[in-house]
Parts: C-alpha cells; structure tokens; sequence
C-alpha cells in the first residue's frame, strides 16, 4: 500500500489531499474519503490505508485547508475543553461549508477521473462525522459519479436547514448505507424516520440503522471508539464498495 500526498487545486485554493493506492497494478476502484470534523490526522490515514489495502484508490482531501496549515487536536482535548472547541469550530467551519465542500469536490472528481490508476467512471464515497453528511450530499450533487455512498456517525443528515441531505434523495442514484449511533443527539429517530422515508420515496437502494454506539465510534483516536462496533463499520463498507463498484 502506498501513500503520498499530492496538492489539489481548487475554485478558491489549493487543498493537500492524501492518496492512498492498493500495491500492485491498477486500475482499482475509486473512492472518496470526507474526513471527521477533528481534521487530518493519522486516525484518518488508518482508515484510508485499511480501504486501500482491500483494493481502492482512496482520495482524502483536508477539507480545512481555507484556513491554512494546522494540527489536528487530540479528540479528547477537543471534546473536554469548551474553549478549545469552540476555538476550534469557529476556526474551521465557516458560513456554507458543505456548499464550499462541493465546490471543491469537483475538483476533487477531476482529480479521481484523470488517475490513470482509477477504475472509471463510477466512484463511491464515505464519511465519518461531518463527513458522512458531506458523503450523502455528494452523492446527491453527483449522481452521475457516485455509485455508492457511506455515512458514519453522520450528523444532522435529515434536519431542517435548507442543505440537509434527505432533500437530495430525488437526485441520488447511488446505492446508500447510514449507520448512525445510538447515543447522539444529531442522530435522533425523528431524522432517522424521515431520512429513511426520504430515500423510500426516491426510490433510493438504501439501508439506514443505527449502531449501539456514541458518536464517532469509528475513529481510533476517539474518546469514543469502540471496536466491535468499528469492526462492524468495516465489514458494511466494503461490502457495499466490493457490491457497487466492483
């Protein structure tokens, strides 16, 4: 497995991003990584290698890049400390972020449809945290490109603010997959019912359950990792990419 990173230009900049390919020759499945709102940082690398290493291309862009170099906190800093948070969100998530994150996920798909090394044309996608709600949302503003989309611990994926991803579900084509967590308050049942009605309605190959977990299981690093539950993420994914895009 080989990792290196490349820079990415975009409508408003220039994003590093990390690639992470299978060993061997290609060309592998493509897909899309949208990383956790604590940033890029080995925990996200380790889920990109494990991908890679099962035979995808795996792009992950750093998401923060508008607002320039910076390391990732530890997450149980970030989720003790109040000041830090709020430093933190303040920081890094500015006004329309998901609408920012699309408009570089062009650039991001140029990118995936010019590797020489990339199956093509179909990719999938996944998430973890604010990036399972940007992998829904994805897969909604780029039907045409993503055949299979993930969300982990997604937050807010059926709210009421005009870019929540249930709106989408008409556009998608894509088969979907959302594990949310049982102990999560952006995660409720109310959303879960009308994102799966959403998808339902569409006609949208979907399955959407919730895991007995706390928000952002998945990520080692995190305070609230849980293994079994992780282990259980991966078996889906990569039935879902293994189904979809190979």
């Amino acid at each position: 497995m080989a990792h290196t990173t490349i820079d990415i230009r975009t409508d408003d900049g220039t994003c590093p991003a990390h690639v992470f390919q299978p060993a061997g020759e290609g060309p592998w499945p493509g897909v899309l990584m949208f990383m956790d709102g604590v940033g890029i940082r080995p925990a996200m690398f380790e889920i990109a290698e494990r991908l890679a290493s099962a035979g995808y291309y795996v792009l992950l862009p750093d998401l923060f890049y508008r607002a320039g170099p910076y390391e990732a906190p530890d997450p149980k800093r970030l989720f003790t400390d109040e000041a830090l948070r709020k430093e933190w969100f303040a920081k890094f998530f500015i006004k329309d972020f998901a609408d920012h994150a699309m408009r570089d996920t062009v650039a991001f798909l140029a990118h995936l449809a010019a590797a020489p090394n990339v199956r093509q044309p179909k990719i999938g996608t996944t998430g973890y945290c604010m990036g399972g709600r940007l992998s829904l949302i994805a897969a909604g503003r780029f039907p045409d490109r993503v055949a299979a989309a993930a969300a982990f611990h997604p937050g807010n994926p059926a709210n009421d603010a005009p870019d929540s991803p249930h709106l989408l579900a008409p556009q998608m084509k894509a088969t979907i997959y959302v594990a949310g967590a049982s102990e999560d308050p952006t995660f409720p049942e109310e959303q879960k019912r009308r994102l799966e009605q959403s998808l339902t309605a569409a006609r949208v190959d979907h399955v959407v359950e919730t895991y007995p977990a706390r928000h952002g299981w998945v990520p080692r690093d995190m305070p609230v990792h849980d293994r079994d539950n992780a282990e259980r993420h991966w078996k889906m994914l990569l039935d879902l990419f293994d189904r979809t895009l190979r």
